[in-house]
């Protein structure tokens, strides 16, 4: 069974253990440490503020989370977020990431932001640290290309682009109305 829920300060040990593989074996994301649990909890509450911070369990275990955060962080781009998921590395491409991204997708809506972003690590040529899976996955979901910064990233000796894509999901207006809570 497949659920999908809020998350909890509680599951950060989890969810740091989901991405410590990360850090620590790709390319996927550009932090060189794992931080600390506390560290990581402190991070969750900082986008739990504001924004949806979701995990997904299957058979009552977590196996991925997602959330969104302020893109840039100015009152103007409220409208806007940047979305992050990591699945356990073990599940990837269970389709768990599309129930878990479409789950964020809904509440983001509901809240009134139009524009999704994500940036995503990217390499020249693929290697044992970075594939071109997040920008496959996230193309499937309907985001499109919008930039590309050339070997801004640098990890394992080796120098990675980033490229950021966008998903369009609302009507912009002349008189916008306000993003409302998630909670």
């Amino acid at each position: 069974m497949v659920t999908v829920r809020d998350a909890k300060l509680s599951d950060a040990e989890r969810l740091l253990e989901i991405y410590a593989y990360y850090v620590e074996h790709t390319a996927i994301t550009f932090e060189y440490e794992v931080p600390s649990v506390s560290e990581f909890q402190a991070r969750m509450e900082g986008i739990m503020e504001r924004y949806p911070y979701l995990v997904i369990e299957k058979d009552g275990r977590i196996e991925g989370y997602a959330y969104a955060h302020a893109f840039v962080g100015r009152k103007a781009y409220d409208w806007s977020c940047e979305m992050t998921i990591y699945l356990d590395h073990e599940v990837r491409k269970s389709g768990l990431g599309r129930q878990l991204y479409e789950v964020l997708e809904d509440a983001l809506k509901k809240m009134g932001i139009l524009n999704f972003y994500a940036c995503i690590g990217y390499p020249e040529t693929e290697d044992e640290y970075l594939t071109k899976n997040s920008e496959e996955f996230h193309a499937h979901l309907g985001y499109s290309l919008v930039g590309k910064f050339q070997n801004c990233g640098y990890k394992f000796g080796r120098w990675y682009h980033m490229i950021w894509m966008e998903k369009i999901v609302g009507e912009h207006q002349t008189d916008q109305p306000p993003i409302r809570s998630y909670k």
